[in-house]
């Protein structure tokens, strides 16, 4: 996609490949043990859908967890230096501690483990720019260079901002498999319907920042605004509606489902840059 809008890139098709492989396989080591702590709180939230202990052992889960681990942090140590950019390897390894940390520690605090589950998020966007443009600088194309990283960024704030609201309503959805595991989630500490209004007004926070944006850059670009009205603001603004009335697990159940699918179209707004460009 880069290519565009005419920045220079740094990755092949391969390599570009590999970061892909290295991040979706760290972010597979990040789900399976967050599921080994939580399979407690799973046995009550979501009985259904629990694997670990019921399919997998727990054991076998550790295994699991320890080869996609290992395997993204080579696959990343890998790309650093096919780039000749040794510290980017870093990177990887503070996602993939982030994530056990999250899961055995961070998640018990309110707030902090949201803020940081949400902030690797936006950082899986973040990274792309990290080697795809950053290598790539010169002193000719350092504008577009970093005006493109820019771009990016804005999307990697959007992910985040979107994912710390369903991290609110996923906590509230689980509040009783969560209080059973004496977690201190924001709905266990202020209260279900505190949650919510948080939850509430980050909604309405995140319309009025892009609306704010579209209106400030994009205002000449009729089709991306009218993309963005339609699959992102309209829906934010049922999800907004529909927290104010929330009450029972279904229907977080529903507004958890609907933030997922809003931050997909948020994100697949990019072809869009790339069809009208």
């Amino acid at each position: 996609m880069f290519p565009a809008f005419n920045v220079s890139t740094t990755l092949s098709i391969f390599q570009f490949l590999i970061l892909v492989a290295a991040t979706l396989c760290i972010a597979a080591g990040g789900y399976i043990i967050n599921d080994i702590f939580d399979v407690e709180a799973d046995t009550i939230n979501k009985p259904n859908k629990l694997i670990i202990g019921k399919y997998i052992p727990e054991d076998k889960a550790y295994t699991y967890y320890m080869a996609f681990t290992v395997i993204g942090v080579v696959l990343g140590f890998y790309l650093s230096h096919l780039i000749d950019r040794s510290s980017f390897f870093a990177i990887f390894v503070v996602i993939a501690a982030l994530l056990y940390i999250y899961a055995s520690f961070l998640q018990q605090i309110v707030l902090v483990g949201n803020i940081v589950i949400s902030m690797l998020v936006g950082l899986s966007l973040v990274i792309v720019g990290i080697f795809e443009l950053l290598p790539a600088i010169t002193a000719q194309n350092q504008f577009i260079q970093s005006t493109m990283f820019e771009v990016l960024f804005d999307y990697a704030v959007f992910a985040f901002i979107i994912t710390l609201i369903r991290e609110v309503v996923k906590d509230i959805q689980d509040v009783d498999g969560d209080y059973k595991m004496q977690l201190k989630t924001l709905p266990i500490v202020l209260g279900k319907e505190r949650a919510t209004k948080i939850a509430f007004g980050l909604t309405v926070f995140a319309i009025l920042i892009l609306i704010y944006y579209l209106a400030s850059f994009l205002y000449m670009q009729l089709i991306v605004v009218t993309y963005f009205l339609v699959t992102v603001i309209a829906p934010l603004i049922y999800i907004a509606i529909k927290l104010f009335t929330a009450e029972h697990k279904s229907q977080y159940k529903t507004i958890s489902k609907l933030l997922k699918f809003v931050m997909f179209l948020g994100i697949l707004s990019m072809l869009v840059h790339y069809i009208i460009k």
